[in-house]
């Protein structure tokens, strides 16, 4: 890709920066916040570390969104954190306002971008920004499902004491209390989480991988997670950049898929070059397919308070 643009550079925004350039998956890097000074000197800061990374891209920082026009992909993480006690949909409509007008800014000035959206509530913002863009729905793709699996993947192991990378797994649904882990998808290179654990400690990890966001957040006191965060857009980001086509959760719009209709929620995709290449349908078990339709109603429920 040519140029990157990422909205927000809080310590999301500017890790996310650090881990692209590292990776080289673009010419070039534009970082674009509204506070001043805040851009402009993390993205300084970044490219003087070129020499060192050995990266060659170019890193800019700036209030005006200008610097994001042609941008082929705009990752978005602007918004309000999550503080101790707060759920994700506590941030709905403060963070609404800031969609809004960030996806005007796209829209204007990187017309033809891929959009990531993380700002919390993160399926409710990316269905905001959806409708706000009017790009074509493989063009707006929600981060949820990659950061969610992962913690999963991290629980597991950690449970085992075996290799993260030897762990598979999948987190679908919303990207909140109501996410669905998948235990049929659960393995370890190759074998079933169902023969290894028992049902009790699989809910008991199942159910701190829902709480993983707050768990941070708790700890932290102010502020919220963004190491995996974002390793999980990076992730994501790779698979567009370099068309992978890697198979992985992320929030979309789904038109029936699963039997839901006209809600962002976390399925299993493939990513490639032009964003989301299609929607994989799992044969889920009856009571994942359950929790799945009753996250999808949770979602629904807050997109219903938007004012669209």
């Amino acid at each position: 890709m040519q140029k990157i643009a990422i909205v927000g550079a809080g310590n999301v925004g500017a890790t996310v920066a650090e881990k692209l350039a590292d990776r080289e998956l673009c010419e070039e890097l534009a970082l674009v916040d509204v506070i001043e000074g805040l851009p402009e000197g993390k993205a300084l800061d970044m490219w003087e570390s070129a020499p060192i990374e050995a990266f060659d891209i170019r890193v800019h920082g700036s209030t005006d969104f200008g610097l994001m026009k042609g941008s082929d992909l705009v990752v978005v993480t602007a918004g309000l954190p999550r503080k101790p006690g707060m759920t994700r949909s506590d941030l709905l409509d403060k963070n609404a306002a800031i969609i809004r007008d960030v996806a005007g800014k796209i829209r204007q000035f990187s017309p033809d971008a891929i959009v990531i959206v993380v700002t919390n509530p993160l399926d409710v913002m990316a269905y905001l920004a959806y409708r706000i863009l009017g790009f074509p729905k493989a063009r707006v793709i929600g981060m949820a499902g990659v950061l969610d699996t992962a913690r999963y993947r991290t629980f597991i192991a950690a449970e085992l004491g075996v290799s993260v990378e030897d762990v598979s797994a999948l987190v679908l649904g919303g990207h909140g209390d109501s996410m669905v882990p998948l235990r049929s998808c659960a393995s370890v290179s190759g074998i079933p989480l169902t023969t290894m654990l028992s049902a009790e400690r699989i809910a008991a990890l199942t159910q701190r991988t829902r709480d993983g966001g707050a768990e941070v957040v708790n700890l932290l006191k102010a502020g919220s997670a963004f190491y995996a965060p974002a390793a999980a857009i990076a992730e994501m980001v790779d698979s567009i950049a370099r068309n992978k086509r890697r198979l992985v959760p992320c929030s979309v719009l789904l038109e029936g898929e699963y039997g839901l209709r006209d809600v962002f929620l976390g399925v299993p995709v493939i990513l490639g070059s032009g964003g989301v290449e299609r929607i994989v349908e799992l044969p889920l078990e009856p009571e994942e397919r359950e929790a799945l339709h009753r996250s999808g109603a949770a979602v629904a429920t807050d997109i219903a308070q938007l004012k669209l």
